[in-house]
């Protein structure tokens, strides 16, 4: 399957919001506002995998966080569209967050289920680690979240 990665417009909103729906529906899964509100944040980069018929199947988003004396990234979300799944487009949203990420430097940072065995998978592919467990954190469900960290790019042991 051919892909493209643009970033993401207000007009993609309703169809994130409804990928949120079926993806993480028992995490309060985000609206349609609150991806605008995303959008609006000048230290948010978001962006979209698009197939060949131009049909958004994936999304992710990252924020640059901190200065540029002590910067870091977070990545914020990435769905994909669970009749595209295990055919790289989570990867290729995380190389593209990867990438805006290194060029403001610092680690960057990531919360992911502790039961989502392919996400984990994903992230220590690129060089991702976990550094801490945060009890409870997804609401309403109650399940935990490892917090990865990927170290700046050099600073690899």
């Amino acid at each position: 399957m051919s892909i493209r990665i643009v970033p993401m417009t207000d007009a993609d909103a309703d169809r994130c919001a409804e990928l949120e729906q079926v993806l993480f529906p028992g995490d309060d899964p985000w609206t349609a506002h609150a991806f605008r509100s995303e959008l609006a944040g000048g230290h948010n980069h978001y962006f979209t995998a698009r197939d060949g018929a131009d049909t958004l199947i994936g999304y992710a988003g990252v924020s640059l966080l901190g200065s540029s004396v002590i910067p870091e990234a977070e990545v914020h979300t990435i769905g994909v569209d669970p009749s595209a799944q295990r055919g790289g487009i989570g990867t290729a949203l995380l190389a593209e967050l990867l990438r805006v990420a290194d060029k403001w430097g610092g680690p960057v940072f990531l919360e992911v289920r502790t039961d989502n065995a392919p996400a984990i998978a994903l992230y220590e592919r690129e060089g991702f680690e976990i550094v801490g467990t945060r009890k409870r954190y997804y609401q309403p469900s109650g399940a935990d979240a490892y917090t990865m960290r990927r170290p700046v790019r050099g600073e690899e042991s």
